[in-house]
């Protein structure tokens, strides 16, 4: 995303604090400082505030509290910063997360990771861990925490529909260690029990493929229609178009045809997971 001054903002970034990016500008530029000057003050290097001031990284509290020390102005940085700790997900991902929990049936299909709601915890960090550029040890452990909070719709009553469709090599790729990566296996096998869930696998060795536009997934709200959430390189989008949304649940189908069936794709994980594959 791009702004009337050419800044390039990192969509991760909650538009309250790209608003505070460019009132940081601002200030420094009423007080006269370069970008070096400043990080001198508060003790951060140019190019940190730099990137800040882009919108390139987000206003850490770390640096907020020395802003506000520089600026003599309390609470003006930390407050806003303070506020979005409070919020789990990426901006991006605010609003499925939100449909998500209210939903009444999901209809997923995956190709590159195990959605979050079947991750198991080491999985869910090792996919954190391999975020790049690296997140921080703090923010990770924010992340986990949001990934694994949003498993309780396993358990919500009235239970929520819920079908996967996973590719085989999501299966195959040991991203948490191999030892890890047969508990994530077996957790699949548990999950898959649930009366209300369906846990598909697509083989790699089919011949026809009807998901080859990439992942998504449908979501069945209590009192509306159901729309659909694409995701992509940080980058979430939730569609609603009766044309588009309709596209997808015909395509949606035609997977679960391709897939194994539930039974014979509980099979094949215990296979993969015992090593017998």
């Amino acid at each position: 995303m791009t702004d009337h001054n050419n800044h390039v903002y990192d969509e991760n970034v909650p538009v309250s604090l790209r608003i505070l990016s460019t009132q940081m500008k601002a200030l420094r530029e009423w007080a006269e400082l370069t970008q070096r000057e400043l990080g001198d003050q508060a003790g951060f290097s140019e190019s940190q505030i730099g990137s800040v001031e882009q919108g390139r990284r987000p206003l850490k509290m770390d640096l907020a509290v020395q802003l506000e020390k520089v600026f003599k102005i309390p609470k003006v940085f930390t407050s806003v910063v303070d506020e979005q700790l409070k919020e789990p997900h990426p901006s991006w991902f605010q609003p499925f997360a939100a449909a998500e929990a209210e939903a009444v049936a999901l209809s997923v299909y995956d190709n590159q990771l195990i959605n979050g709601l079947l991750q198991t915890e080491a999985y869910a960090r090792a996919v954190h861990l391999s975020y790049r550029p690296a997140l921080d040890d703090d923010e990770i452990e924010r992340r986990v925490a949001a990934r694994l909070a949003r498993q309780q719709m396993l358990g919500r009553t009235p239970a929520a529909s819920l079908s996967f469709i996973l590719e085989e090599t999501i299966l195959r790729r040991p991203l948490c260690g191999r030892k890890a990566m047969s508990e994530q296996l077996h957790h699949l096998l548990e999950v898959g029990q649930l009366r209300h869930v369906e846990i598909q696998v697509m083989p790699t060795e089919r011949e026809n493929h009807g998901g080859l536009g990439g992942p998504f997934t449908l979501v069945e709200p209590p009192d509306q229609d159901t729309c659909a959430y694409l995701e992509v390189q940080d980058n979430g989008r939730l569609i609603t178009s009766r044309r588009a949304v309709n596209q997808l649940a015909r395509r949606y189908g035609i997977l679960q045809s391709q897939a194994l069936s539930p039974e014979d794709s509980a099979e094949f994980i215990q296979q993969l997971a015992t090593g017998e594959r």
